[in-house]
């Protein structure tokens, strides 16, 4: 989650989030009772169904903030389906609310979790140097456990994008990158620091990890995501594009970047065709909230990686944060975040950010409250959080 994540949520706890109506809602039933000897869940209410219609009120084609959005909170205490918007900011239709979006960094939990079953399988150890799968991959680099890129805290250092600003990143859109050409972008600069002195997260971590599982399963990256994880849930709507596939594959809601002209004015640029090969691994996954719902339950209940390996995925290093103020501490786990409720609950989740799609999976490692989101942010990778989403974590995970 952007680094301004736990600061927004505790906000939107405290202050609520704004009114309108919700264009489909599903109430929630009650909840089991508490078995002898098993710890109360930390959810027991079902989901704040009017707070969550009012978080994504007024969202459309004359909001600056969002274009459409889908939202579904589900968990033991209940479930709230909800969504909002238009399709096409041109044609005005209604959202379709089983589109495929692009789910950005949310793929980081589904490599994330091939490589912890490899892990399990004996595959591959965590405390083996990268470099022993991957010879000559990381020359003139320390020892790189598996683990530390994994948590982010290898010292690797960005890869170099086609430039800083949205005009950049729009006319090089088409641009087809190969992997290993960012892997050894990245390592030309050098270490950052020592691995696991501190944390940064980045996008390079990820793509070096779908290089080794490419390595060890002797298949293409896709592949062993499909073979392991999409296919085993029955991820119908999930799916990798090609390195040369522009378009979302069926229905989707288009997303949209916000764009400032020199006299004051504002546009929208349709961002919905675009090639994601550079962010692959750590990046490219497309899906749609139902199918991401289904994976992040199968994931916490332990269905997807073993209970031992899926420790890592609910364990943060003991490190500083890198990118953080000073004495920051480290939030990223293994394809997850950690971060805290002001009434101290622990939620991990994932979030994603592609132009024009804003997505997150998570919740409760009890899986008494989780929340699966689709906004089509008009400036999804801006540095602040996305006021429509703040207001529907704030709506999902009050109490």
């Amino acid at each position: 989650m952007k680094s301004r994540t736990r600061t927004l949520i505790a906000a939107a706890l405290v202050l609520g989030v704004a009114a309108g109506p919700v264009a489909a809602a599903e109430a929630a039933p009650a909840p089991a009772p508490v078995s002898a000897g098993v710890p109360a869940p930390v959810f027991t209410a079902p989901p704040n169904a009017a707070a969550l219609a009012k978080a994504i009120a007024g969202v459309g084609a004359a909001n600056e903030d969002a274009t459409a959005a889908l939202v579904r909170v589900g968990g033991t205490s209940g479930a709230w389906r909800g969504s909002a918007g238009v399709a096409d900011v041109r044609s005005g239709r209604a959202a379709v609310e089983e589109a495929r979006f692009r789910a950005g960094s949310v793929t980081k939990a589904f490599t994330a979790a091939v490589v912890l079953q490899l892990a399990a399988e004996g595959k591959v150890d965590l405390d083996r140097p990268v470099q022993d799968y991957l010879p000559g991959l990381l020359p003139g680099f320390e020892p790189v456990k598996v683990r530390q890129l994994l948590n982010y805290t290898s010292g690797l250092q960005s890869a170099d994008g086609p430039g800083d600003t949205f005009a950049d990143e729009y006319a090089h859109r088409f641009d087809v990158v190969d992997p290993r050409a960012l892997i050894a972008d990245a390592v030309a600069k050098g270490p950052e620091f020592r691995p696991g002195e501190k944390q940064r997260y980045s996008n390079i971590h990820y793509t070096v990890l779908g290089v080794l599982i490419e390595k060890v399963t002797g298949t293409a990256y896709e592949k062993a995501v499909g073979d392991r994880v999409i296919r085993p849930l029955g991820l119908r709507r999930t799916s990798f594009p090609s390195r040369t596939q522009n378009r979302i594959p069926g229905p989707y809601n288009h997303g949209y970047q916000a764009v400032a002209g020199a006299d004051g004015s504002r546009s929208l640029v349709d961002v919905s065709e675009w090639n994601s090969s550079s962010n692959w691994a750590a990046g490219d996954l497309i899906s749609t909230t139902a199918d991401l719902e289904r994976f992040t339950v199968a994931l916490f209940g332990g269905q997807v990686v073993p209970r031992a390996q899926l420790e890592e995925m609910f364990t943060v290093p003991d490190v500083p944060d890198a990118a953080g103020e000073a004495g920051a501490h480290a939030v990223q786990t293994a394809g997850l975040k950690e971060f805290v409720l002001p009434d101290g609950t622990k939620l991990y989740g994932k979030t994603g950010s592609r132009h024009g799609y804003s997505t997150v999976i998570g919740g409760t490692r009890d899986l008494s409250r989780t929340l699966v989101y689709s906004v089509n942010a008009t400036d999804a990778k801006g540095r602040d959080m996305n006021p429509v989403a703040y207001g529907i974590i704030g709506a999902a995970f009050a109490k």
